[in-house]
């Protein structure tokens, strides 16, 4: 008997689950080494405690240029080209270098610019040329910076628009206070919720990217709804952790997808993108 029919034969006995296990072992020891190894690479190359930054994998971003063509229904090339134009900024990326390496809390952030899913914001507000958007959550204030950037280029093209950031902590946004990217971007300090209650004009996108809670996105979305403009895009980063604004769309009548994104040679299994419209 040849090795291949010795071995469709035992898989038919009850020696099956004792054969398979050396080769199931040796794929989980191949999967778990691989992790370990770029788990400990990046304890000793990178700073970041939280708000991984990284770059996407190849497929992953081909991914997110259709999910973007398909939220925005514009053409995957016109997406991709967004996602060039953000990349290719130099100006951004050595103001990002530069205010990175003379923070305060400097300890505790990569000096890297890397984008991964934040490409995605960029191509949907320069896609949307929204007038008004608000993002909750802005920590150090990358995706700021991003939105901004998107908001420069539309104002360039005749669409001008502003990014109001809301965040609980006074030292957030400190990447997003230099002009041009301050221009166009209004940082609120404060409660989210009772910010987004102050808010004096229509919202075009809207952005939870703060307080990751189920309880709290869901207060986030409900506040804002009466502040929407028509044809408003929700948004949001914790796509992965809750069905919260997949939830929201249907109570409310809209159309909800999801992304998610796929690190590249990083530990972290990545986060994603919701968008209700």
């Amino acid at each position: 008997m040849d090795a291949t029919k010795l071995r469709r034969a035992i898989a038919r006995t009850r020696l099956a689950p004792v054969a398979a296990f050396p080769k199931r072992l040796a794929r989980v020891a191949r999967h778990d080494a691989k992790v370990l190894r770029t788990s400990a690479r990046w304890l000793v190359t990178s700073r970041e405690h939280h708000n991984y930054t990284y770059e996407l994998t190849k497929l992953s971003r081909h991914h997110l240029a259709w999910f973007v063509s398909v939220v925005c229904d514009v053409p995957v090339k016109q997406v991709r080209a967004y996602f060039a134009e953000i990349e290719s900024d130099d100006v951004l990326r050595r103001h990002i270098e530069s205010a990175t390496a003379g923070a305060a809390r400097r300890g505790l952030a990569d000096r890297q610019v890397r984008y991964a899913r934040r490409i995605g914001w960029y191509a949907i507000v320069r896609a949307t040329k929204p007038t008004h958007v608000v993002e909750t959550g802005v920590d150090k204030g990358l995706g700021s910076c991003v939105l901004a950037a998107a908001l420069l280029r539309n104002v360039a093209d005749g669409h001008p628009g502003r990014v109001t950031s809301l965040d609980i902590n006074p030292e957030a946004g400190y990447l997003a206070r230099t002009a041009p990217w301050s221009e166009v971007v209004d940082l609120v300090i404060g409660d989210s919720i009772a910010s987004i209650a102050a808010l004096d004009r229509p919202v075009d996108l809207f952005l939870h990217d703060s307080d990751h809670s189920r309880a709290h996105e869901k207060r986030e979305f409900e506040a804002v709804e009466s502040r929407l403009a028509p044809g408003a895009f929700l948004l949001t980063d914790n796509v992965t952790a809750t069905n919260v604004l997949a939830e929201h769309a249907e109570r409310t009548g809209r159309r909800f997808l999801a992304y998610r994104e796929t690190p590249a040679n990083h530990w972290y299994p990545g986060d994603g993108i919701g968008v209700a419209w």
